[in-house]
């Protein structure tokens, strides 16, 4: 998929351009992370009448949940940085999700009920799936499936059609990234969804992703979305 849009683009923020600009955001997990801790904190303060220990426990979590966001976050090398020995850094890309899945599986298991805690199983899955142990992905998604945060829901939801997508469960991808589409939400839009969608269906369907691509040129007309669109409609063209 040379000028397609890949999914550790769409995960790694390659294509972000911004939320407010509506057709044309798509699912960036370092904005999510910075807005969902940013609401963490929101909803502490809103919540004043809360028994002590409630409070007290989302604070601790919260604490935590920062310094496994550091691990997932830093540096990638051989050496300190020069100019701040004491950065965090890591060797490599998988040592570095090893220790921050460690982390955020510490903050889920002891702070279950609090919303970091929930934000740390969804972080605890983007681990596992970086190094690519999907069925423990899985596992911790699913502890989100059933929450009331319906952003965070969403967020989860997505990422088990991607990982259906990537073990070969195309139906079931199929599946969720329809359900998505029907109902998008701020860090799951549906012009993300619909990409997803068409690009999981163009081995299996290539008449349909053909008319998903279509749809998005209709619903998001003059965006980057509708551009990415046509590129979609002609990678599917037949070769003459």
């Amino acid at each position: 998929m040379p000028e397609h849009i890949s999914r550790k683009e769409l995960k790694q923020d390659k294509i972000h351009d911004a939320i407010e600009h509506g057709a044309e955001a798509v699912f960036s997990h370092t904005t999510v992370l910075a807005a969902a801790v940013l609401g963490v904190v929101m909803v502490g303060v809103g919540y004043g009448g809360w028994r002590f220990h409630t409070d007290r426990k989302t604070v601790q979590a919260t604490a935590a949940l920062d310094v496994a966001t550091k691990a997932y976050t830093a540096r990638i090398g051989a050496n300190p940085d020069p100019n701040d020995p004491a950065e965090l850094f890591y060797p490599t890309e998988a040592a570095r999700a090893e220790d921050a899945v460690q982390k955020f599986s510490i903050v889920a298991e002891k702070y279950p009920s609090t919303n970091p805690g929930r934000l740390a199983a969804y972080y605890a899955a983007l681990c596992y799936e970086d190094l690519e142990r999907h069925n423990q992905a899985l596992e911790q998604l699913k502890k989100i499936n059933s929450g009331k945060d319906k952003e965070l829901v969403a967020m989860a939801q997505y990422q088990t059609g991607v990982i259906y997508e990537r073990t070969g469960k195309t139906a079931d991808a199929i599946k969720v990234f329809r359900d998505l589409a029907e109902h998008s939400s701020v860090f799951v839009p549906r012009p993300l969804v619909l990409l997803e969608l068409a690009e999981t269906l163009r081995q299996s369907d290539p008449k349909e992703a053909a008319s998903v691509y279509e749809k998005l040129k209709k619903e998001f007309p003059n965006t980057a979305v509708s551009e990415e669109a046509d590129r979609g409609l002609e990678t599917l063209a037949p070769k003459s």
